[in-house]
């Protein structure tokens, strides 16, 4: 497969964004410069609010402007094109309508990946921000492959939504709030994992002990946009 270019619509946040090419860079195995994948990153950080936007159903005001993003990157040749942002594939589907670029869907990758792992009637916890959930879409992508979403109560959903907005903001993180949480949904709900389900908590430095429990989106997001492109996704060390 020869290599094909990538397109990103980066900037929610733009924190996140460099994660995730830097996570992209790590990830692919590269003898000399060549061996990466080219990739054209649009970081639009002025992008409207994702969870704003579906709270408020105002969907038009992040459509328009992600329209130009998209049509930008056809311009430019992109085969694929990667959205690090968890909350904006509410809008997957309207977006997949403005081009005929294939747009990695995120949510779907990464249910398909857990129900590899897990199987059917899995109880999948998740983390993400209040659009995220509320909008329904990994609920709707676990029910696609027989498994079942399990929300985090409300004070838990307070927590993580402080936590990435902290994230956002360059704050002080507290990531013993998340580990709790993690423990709590894998040891006390009887979570099977717990989706990362936002990409600011994959900007967290999260122990050795609730990583295992851990399904990180972007992380699924980072090996299909390598192997979509034509690279080759390194194999974890065992």
């Amino acid at each position: 497969m020869g290599k094909k270019s990538l397109g990103v619509i980066g900037g929610m946040g733009p924190m996140a964004t460099s994660v995730f090419f830097e996570k992209v860079i790590e990830n692919t195995v590269a003898g000399a410069d060549q061996d990466h994948i080219n990739m054209i990153i649009l970081n639009h950080a002025t992008l409207p609010d994702r969870t704003s936007v579906i709270l408020n159903k105002e969907e038009n005001t992040f459509l328009d402007a992600v329209e130009e993003d998209i049509k930008l990157l056809e311009r430019a040749g992109v085969a694929n094109i990667a959205i690090p942002c968890n909350t904006s594939h509410y809008f997957y589907d309207k977006m997949q309508e403005m081009t005929g670029v294939n747009i990695i869907h995120m949510i779907d990758e990464t249910c398909k990946e857990i129900h590899q792992s897990y199987g059917d009637n899995s109880k999948i916890g998740i983390l993400a921000t209040n659009g995220t959930v509320s909008s329904g879409i990994y609920e709707k992508g676990c029910n696609a492959y027989n498994m079942q979403l399990y929300k985090p109560n409300k004070v838990y959903q307070e927590q993580i939504m402080n936590t990435i907005y902290n994230v956002k903001s360059d704050l002080d993180i507290d990531v013993n709030v998340i580990e709790n949480i993690i423990k709590d949904l894998i040891h006390n709900e009887g979570c099977s994992c717990v989706i990362l389900a936002c990409t600011e908590l994959s900007c967290l430095k999260l122990s050795d002990e609730v990583i295992p429990y851990c399904v990180d989106a972007m992380d699924v997001l980072v090996e299909k946009s390598i192997e979509y492109s034509g690279g080759v996704v390194k194999k974890a060390k065992s």
